[in-house]
């Protein structure tokens, strides 16, 4: 029955979109037939066809979306990099990206975990992001992410460059095909920090899970309880261990092709510039904006859909005659 609702909104959408393109066909022929129309017809006519255009790239970019787990929501976790106090603020920078990408996308968004910095921003965090397609779109913004600026933290207003990585986790069901034994596992209790109120500060009610055979570690202390935590970070563990059979599964397909694969801080998949000149760029797909505000706002769908459009080899669609 989930099934079956989602597939109707989907239909809905699309049928939409078609009365829409229609309506505006027809408005547009009537305003051609009347050079004399008046002004404000034309001017509804552009804002509704740009409204329809925005409308019609997120669906379209669904038509992207093949891979196992893309349509459930995502995990994501944020390192801050070497450089102390820049990085963990540039983590921060991007927590609140990601926020609001997913508030513009009508997502619900949880902190699961986070780890502060010593003078400013964070060190770490993980926090979900629960929407339909949301783990399909930004496993796009898998790696390490470049920042330079003036420091506000530099007395002598000197140029730095930071580094994050992202890691993003498909969240997956309880009843996915990855076995967890208990004896695998080491579990630890301690005490949450942050908000949360005096339950938080005074029970042990974080919990700590370490996976054994692999060395996979996950904190939540998001939840009142540990039984809830526990449960939380079970969910989490699991998605971290799909996500690394997928990876592997990635790198031997490369290896078969030959391609030769790195890891590390010197591969960043994109740059923010914001002086001395302003630009975004992503190094593979060589989609690039000059307003990083708006992208550290949460407007990235034309990176995802360019990412996206390499994967499959699609480019970008013929201009209409």
């Amino acid at each position: 029955m989930r099934r079956a609702e989602e597939l109707r909104a989907e239909l809905d959408a699309w049928q939409s979109l078609r009365e829409r393109a229609t309506g505006l066909a027809e408005m547009a022929e009537m305003a051609a037939a009347d050079p004399d129309e008046d002004e404000a017809l034309t001017a509804d006519l552009e804002r509704e066809l740009t409204e329809l255009q925005a409308d019609w790239g997120r669906m379209d970019q669904q038509l992207l979306l093949s891979e196992p787990f893309d349509e459930r929501g995502a995990i994501i976790s944020l390192h801050a990099g070497a450089g102390g106090t820049e990085s963990q603020d540039w983590a921060e920078m991007l927590l609140r990206m990601y926020l609001r990408w997913a508030e513009r996308n009508g997502f619900r968004t949880e902190i699961l975990e986070a780890t502060e910095g010593e003078e400013a921003g964070l060190k770490s965090v993980s926090f979900s992001i629960d929407g339909r397609w949301a783990y399909g779109r930004l496993r796009s913004e898998r790696g390490v992410h470049r920042l330079v600026r003036i420091s506000p933290y530099d007395s002598q207003k000197r140029r730095h460059t930071s580094f994050a990585l992202v890691e993003v986790m498909p969240e997956v069901p309880e009843d996915a095909a990855v076995e967890i034994d208990d004896k695998d596992l080491r579990v630890d209790t301690y005490r949450a920090s942050g908000a949360g109120g005096q339950h938080v500060n005074k029970t042990d009610s974080a919990v700590r899970l370490t996976h054994l055979p692999t060395g996979l570690v996950v904190a939540v202390q998001s939840e009142r309880s540990q039984h809830q935590n526990r449960d939380r970070a079970m969910s989490v563990l699991r998605a971290r261990l799909i996500e690394r059979k997928e990876e592997e599964r990635e790198a031997e397909m490369a290896r078969l092709r030959g391609e030769h694969i790195e890891a590390g801080w010197g591969n960043q998949i994109r740059s923010y510039v914001l002086q001395p000149y302003t630009m975004v760029k992503d190094l593979r797909t060589g989609v690039e904006t000059g307003n990083p505000t708006a992208v550290l706002d949460g407007d990235l769908d034309a990176f995802i859909e360019g990412y996206l459009r390499s994967r499959v080899g699609v480019g970008d669609p013929e201009p209409a005659a």
